[in-house]
């Protein structure tokens, strides 16, 4: 796990590095830096496997250059593939086994890896560079393309610190809709995410960029066996999953929280790591937010060696600076600031960090899930009778309620689109359509659970999730591994009837079977809560000066398309009137900071 950095500008070296140096933290162990034709790569090295300088990078084999971020789980397989067609090496590690498997087959390297990646390869004899960023878009890749200037790191800073760049009003307009900032927009115009799933060539000769995908969610095939069947297909993929998320030449763990998916992870983890696992949760002093006692009680079961940290306002908030250093542009997802805690507690002990990130997705673990599958009766009635029943119904629903949604939408799909957006809701333009990018997406299966979980996948998990975590733990130099976010996974989920996911009153039912194996079913069968914060309350007391002076009439007039008006209300109503607007005032809050940074 690493960060690097790519410019085909021209510029000292001592520059360079110095924008590198940005991204230090993610790779504190080496920092190498070569020049090859005035082009410059840089790279900072989180050693993982094979921790002998010879795996250093930049990495060259023969007229190939590489800088690389992530692992490859499945690269003993790839490298025997590639010793049987004559291919020697000199490493260990599997930085080597993708340049090699590069060399042999070009692109179609990127169908035979399984793992979380972005990389660059320059070709020197063909004079262009090759780019690819892994299936779901666990590991980031951001890139400048100029007039003749072509700039890609792992992180946006780095890029741009030296440029005069525009703010990206639209990139702003979604922000204040999702709370981050999707793939292919940056906060910036001029800068772009290569989005998942996809690879690019750069020709250095004629300056051209062209990008295209090699991976996407399918048209949705049904599992035709039984649910036992199901089951056990699904036991043995996440068993593989996990093991080969266990190669490491450094200190291992888990995280370990009160849910499903962190609790399976460990469970597998345990019985297949040959040592007693390192667990960690942290908790909070807030009752409805802590699940540390659970945790505490899957670790006991499993026998893994747990560490809690409980945390209180104070020491969370301490991380905000953090934050605002690590994420680049705006990002209001809360539980950032305590997955940074996490991380900060974890990395004493280990460094690379197993985590159940993606089971919600694809097992259908989020709440939404539910009221879909509750509202899909409601939602099956015409048009004109939900909305007599809407108005009829409002003085005793909230206008923001499930069921509310459910009655006024008028297509399926808007009820989906509003579980990821607030449609505008801090704005002046309410007809936002920039969710129209994933529309495609619809096709791929008729159930409306499915067409949600693909959205989920395609938008929350790439812009938010992912983003979330890998900035967290490379803040403190850990390395997270999901085997939910293993691809075989995903796609099995998809195929499995909504029935084996998620019941009225069971969601993730079939990974609740299956860890009824490891741990008793009176453990875990608990309400989700998610790793969320108390932040109601610290908005009105802790944090409130910061959020008045921050959010102010100077701020009011640099956001393009803000509804002023609104916005004041719902500060007002939070801050004075005990309504909560947590979700709106944190985006304004972060964006106000960001804004303040630069």
């Amino acid at each position: 796990m690493c960060g690097f950095l790519f410019s085909n500008g021209p510029q000292s070296k001592e520059h360079f590095l110095s924008k590198l140096e940005i991204i230090k933290y993610r790779g504190p162990d080496f920092t190498g830096y070569e020049d090859i034709d005035g082009l410059h790569f840089g790279h900072v090295r989180l050693s993982i496997l094979d921790l002998d300088p010879r795996s250093n990078q930049p990495f060259t084999y023969d007229n190939l250059h590489m800088v690389y971020n992530g692992e490859i789980y499945n690269y003993l397989d790839v490298k025997d593939e590639l010793v049987k067609i004559g291919y020697s090496f000199s490493t260990e590690s599997d930085t080597e086994v993708l340049l090699l498997g590069y060399h042999a087959w070009g692109k179609k390297v990127l169908q035979k890896i399984n793992g979380m990646f972005a990389f660059l390869i320059y070709d020197k004899q063909k004079q262009e560079i090759f780019g690819a960023r892994d299936r779901l878009g666990v590991k980031p890749l951001y890139y400048f393309l100029g007039t003749k200037e072509f700039e890609v790191c792992s992180q946006l800073k780095p890029i741009s610190c030296d440029k005069q760049l525009n703010l990206d009003e639209n990139a702003i307009s979604m922000f204040l809709d999702c709370k981050f900032i999707p793939s292919p927009y940056s906060i910036y115009k001029e800068i772009k995410k290569l989005e998942p799933g996809h690879c690019f060539n750069y020709s250095l000769t004629n300056h051209t960029f062209n990008s295209e995908k090699y991976w996407d969610l399918k048209e949705v095939v049904r599992f035709n066996g039984s649910y036992e069947d199901a089951k056990e297909q699904l036991k043995a993929l996440f068993e593989d999953a996990v093991k080969i998320r266990l190669f490491s030449d450094v200190p291992l763990g888990s995280f370990l929280s009160g849910g499903i998916d962190s609790a399976l992870v460990t469970s597998y983890a345990s019985k297949l790591n040959k040592e007693p696992l390192n667990t960690f949760t942290i908790g909070f002093q807030e009752k409805d937010y802590d699940e540390s006692a659970v945790a505490e009680k899957y670790a006991q079961k499993l026998k893994t060696n747990h560490k809690t940290l409980i945390c209180n306002p104070k020491g969370i908030l301490k991380n905000l600076p953090v934050l605002l250093k690590v994420y680049d542009e705006p990002f209001a997802d809360n539980s950032a600031l305590p997955s940074l805690m996490l991380n900060f507690m974890t990395k004493k002990y280990v460094t690379v960090a197993l985590s159940g990130d993606g089971g919600d997705e694809s097992f259908l673990g989020y709440n939404h899930f539910e009221s879909l599958l509750k509202n899909k009766r409601i939602m099956s009635a015409p048009y004109f009778i939900r909305k007599i029943a809407a108005i009829v119904l409002s003085p005793i629903l909230s206008s923001d309620s499930r069921i509310t949604r459910a009655l006024s939408v008028r297509k399926k799909r808007e009820y989906i689109q509003r579980i990821f957006s607030r449609m505008g809701i801090l704005l002046n333009n309410k007809n936002n359509n920039w969710l129209g990018m994933f529309d495609p997406y619809y096709a791929l299966s008729k159930d409306t659970l499915q067409q949600a979980a693909d959205l989920n996948i395609k938008l929350w998990l790439d812009g938010d999730s992912n983003v979330k975590v890998d900035r967290a733990s490379m803040a403190y130099a850990v390395e997270v591994r999901s085997p939910f976010l293993d691809y075989r996974i995903v796609e099995f989920a998809r195929t499995l009837p909504i029935e084996y996911r998620i019941q009225l009153g069971n969601k993730k039912r079939i990974l609740k079977d299956i860890l009824g194996e490891h741990l008793p079913p009176e453990l875990f069968d608990l309400p989700k809560r998610g790793f969320s914060m108390p932040l109601e309350n610290w908005l009105r007391n802790e944090l409130r000066k910061d959020v008045e002076t921050s959010i102010d009439e100077n701020f009011f007039n640099k956001v393009p398309n803000l509804n002023i008006t609104h916005c004041k209300k719902i500060l007002n109503e939070h801050l004075n009137k005990g309504k909560d607007h947590t979700e709106s005032i944190w985006k304004l809050y972060i964006l106000a900071k960001w804004m303040q940074a630069q």
